[in-house]
């Protein structure tokens, strides 16, 4: 069974964005956590008639990993980007590049996205403007200013 495709598919279906679906452990149980967003955000009703769609199909469809929980969030202020349609909607959006290798003498670049396409991702900095391509890119996601003026 094609886990990530048939969340997906719920979860489109709602009319929402699926961000992240995955297993992780947490104090010594499986966690199945599903991300979901959709433009202007998610409220907790949106969610739990996601979490109920989900729980009911992945019984329907027979799904038994073993004990596992479901969790369904946001993925809140500070969202993850993995796909070239996630930076391209953010630009003019601060964020923070963890790469493979060094850039600035780092492998951590924060700044704003100047300009995304399919092959990479142009990043402002204060030493000037830096092109990523996706595939040095081992995390990223944007950057909330938790001091209340957001910086561009």
């Amino acid at each position: 069974m094609d886990l990530e495709a048939l969340v997906r598919r719920m979860v489109e279906a709602a009319g929402l964005e699926l961000v992240d679906v995955g297993f992780a452990r947490q104090s010594g149980r499986r966690v199945l956590k599903v991300t979901v967003d959709r433009e202007g955000g998610v409220d907790l009703d949106t969610i739990a008639a996601a979490s109920e769609r989900i729980s009911r199909r992945l019984d329907l469809e027979g799904f038994g990993p073993g004990p596992y929980e479901l969790e369904v969030s946001s993925p809140g202020v500070e969202r993850p980007l993995r796909e070239p349609h996630d930076f391209a909607r953010r630009v003019g959006e601060r964020v923070k590049l963890n790469v493979a290798g060094l850039v600035e003498g780092s492998t951590t670049l924060t700044g704003t996205i100047a300009a995304a396409d399919l092959g990479e991702v142009r990043i402002a900095t204060e030493g000037g403007e830096r092109a990523v391509s996706y595939g040095d890119i081992v995390s990223a996601r944007t950057v909330f200013d938790w001091g209340g003026s957001k910086r561009k």
